[in-house]
C-alpha cells in the first residue's frame, strides 16, 4: 500500500480538532499508532474514540505543549517513535502598536517555544529509534506579509527557520524535517471566529475570507493532512528541510 504507515507511532500535538484531528485520523487510516496531545482532554478523548470506532490505534493524553516538563513527561510516557507533527498553536489578531506583551508572550509559548519542547524531548526518542520524520505546522504568513498578524507571523517565522535549522543538525541521525505552510482552512476555529466578530453575517464574510485565495476557496483540514501522510511516510524519503505552502495559489497567483 502507497503511504502505508502501519508499525509507526506518530505524535500529533493539538490534534482534538481542526487540522490536528484530521491529521491523527488519517495516519490512523494509514495504520499508525496515533498519539494525541491536546490542552483539551475532553476533546481529545473524543477524538481517539472517533479513531478506534473506525478500527484505527489511537490514545489522548492531556498536553500544555508550552510546559517542557509535561512534555518531556508525555513522550517519555510514549516511549521510542517515528513521527512527529507539531501542530498545536494559536491565532492571535493585531499589529506591532496594539499587540499586548501579554499576547505576544502568549502565543510564543505556545507556537515556538511549543515546538521547540515537543523537538527538544521528542528527538532523542527518536535517535534510539534509529531516525524518523519531523513535520511543523508554519503558515503562508511565515514568508508573506498579512495585515494585523504581527505576532502569529512572527511565531510562523521562527517556525520556518526551525524546520530548517533541524533538519540541518539531523541529516546523520536519519531524521528528516519539513514545515507545510497552509493559507485559510475551513477550521471550527473560522467558524467561531466568524461567529464572533461577524454575528448574522457569517457566510457572507465567511465568502469574502474564501475568496482571498485565487482558487476561490479555503482549504479543507483533510487536504493538508494528505499533505503530511505523504510528507511522513517513506515515499518522501529524499525530502527534508522544505516548506510547502498549500495556499490555493495565495503565495504565487495573487497578482
Amino acid at each position: 500500500m502507497l503511504f502505508s504507515l502501519h508499525n509507526k507511532k506518530a505524535v500529533i500535538t493539538g490534534a482534538g480538532s481542526g487540522i490536528g484531528l484530521a491529521i491523527a485520523q488519517v495516519f490512523a487510516q494509514q495504520g499508525a499508532e496515533v498519539h494525541i496531545l491536546d490542552l483539551n482532554e475532553a476533546t481529545a478523548q473524543e477524538a481517539v474514540q472517533g479513531i478506534q470506532s473506525q478500527g484505527g490505534k489511537a490514545s489522548a493524553h492531556a498536553c500544555d505543549v508550552s510546559n517542557q516538563a509535561q512534555v518531556k513527561s508525555v513522550l517519555q510516557h510514549i516511549g521510542p517513535l517515528d513521527i512527529l507533527v507539531n501542530n498545536a498553536g494559536i491565532a492571535h489578531i493585531g499589529t506591532a502598536e496594539t499587540t499586548s506583551e501579554a499576547d505576544f508572550d502568549r502565543v510564543m509559548n505556545i507556537n515556538v517555544k511549543g515546538v521547540y519542547n515537543c523537538l527538544h524531548a521528542a528527538i532523542p526518542l527518536m535517535k534510539e529509534n534509529g531516525g524518523g520524520v519531523i513535520l511543523n505546522m508554519a503558515s503562508i504568513a511565515a514568508t508573506i506579509g498579512i495585515p494585523d498578524r504581527f505576532a502569529y507571523s512572527t511565531a510562523k517565522g521562527a517556525v520556518l527557520t526551525m524546520t530548517l535549522a533541524t533538519a540541518k543538525d539531523y541529516l546523520k541521525q536519519n531524521i528528516r524535517c519539513n514545515c507545510i505552510s497552509p493559507a485559510r482552512v475551513h477550521t471550527p476555529f473560522v467558524d467561531g471566529y466568524l461567529a464572533k466578530n461577524y454575528p448574522g453575517q457569517e457566510a457572507e464574510m465567511y465568502e469574502k475570507l474564501a475568496q482571498t485565495q485565487p482558487i476561490g476557496r479555503m482549504a479543507e483540514p483533510v487536504e493538508v493532512a494528505y499533505l503530511a501522510l505523504f510528507l511522513c511516510s517513506d515515499e518522501a524519503g529524499f525530502i527534508t528541510g522544505c516548506d510547502y505552502p498549500l495556499d490555493g495559489g495565495f503565495t504565487r497567483l495573487n497578482n
